[in-house]
């Protein structure tokens, strides 16, 4: 069973209303989008979560970047979850939490960077937990509704980070392609050297160029990877 909380060093994640808990992969693409923002010296104003569940990306964001963030959940009782996270924080005056579905939204398109961490499964097997469902399957927003959302809201040079499971890189990067977004950096995510890839991790902007690739192993000889542990060390409690 997952814990209630998970603490980092600078905030802590309630997580017992949130149908998906803290996870690696999550806390790995914020350092990521996060590290990319501060090492190139991105000018980011307003930044806008979309589907935040318990604000771990909102939170990871706002202690290493100095931007006003809106984060959308739909789902009511995660959206007040994050709420909690938002205002038990050093960054409460920063964050705003919105409640309701980005595709019927009426915000302005004036977001220097969109972040997300999509539903994953489309047509894919569901459980019983209708909450996890939504969470985790397109039902409530495919993939291509996202991009959509997230072109109305971005401005003309605004980036888009987005998380996605291997297997759907290049469904991502072509759906993206025909909303004039394209891949500027991607870093692909392994376990460990022996296993495969199983995490994409974008950024995307309306310029072609070629495309900045990375590979992130997470754990070698059974400890964390260098590579982890230089984008976790603000972050986690025992690195």
């Amino acid at each position: 069973m997952s814990n209630s909380w998970f603490s980092f060093k600078q905030f802590t994640i309630q997580q017992e209303k949130a149908a998906m808990k803290v996870c690696t992969d999550a806390c790995l693409f914020g350092a990521w989008v996060a590290d990319t923002l501060k090492r190139e010296r991105r000018q980011i104003e307003n930044v806008l979560d979309i589907g935040t569940g318990t604000g771990l990306l909102t939170l990871m964001l706002a202690q290493k970047v100095d931007a006003n963030i809106d984060a959308v959940e739909i789902d009511e009782t995660a959206a007040q979850q994050a709420k909690e996270n938002f205002e038990q924080s050093t960054y409460k005056e920063r964050l705003q939490i919105i409640q309701g579905d980005i595709r019927t939204l009426q915000l302005e398109a004036d977001y220097s960077l969109v972040i997300s961490n999509p539903p994953f499964f489309e047509k894919d097997l569901k459980s019983d937990n209708s909450k996890r469902n939504v969470a985790l399957h397109g039902e409530s927003l495919t993939l291509e509704e996202l991009i959509i959302s997230s072109k109305k809201v971005l401005k003309p040079d605004g980036l888009l980070a987005i998380l996605i499971p291997f297997s759907r890189t290049e469904e991502l990067v072509r759906l993206a392609r025909k909303y004039d977004l394209y891949p500027q950096k991607t870093a692909s995510v392994k376990q460990t050297e022996k296993h495969t890839c199983f995490r994409s991790m974008f950024l995307f902007d309306s310029h072609k160029k070629e495309i900045e690739t990375s590979e992130i192993i997470i754990k070698k000889e059974g400890q964390y990877s260098q590579q982890f542990i230089v984008l976790l060390k603000d972050y986690y409690l025992f690195l």
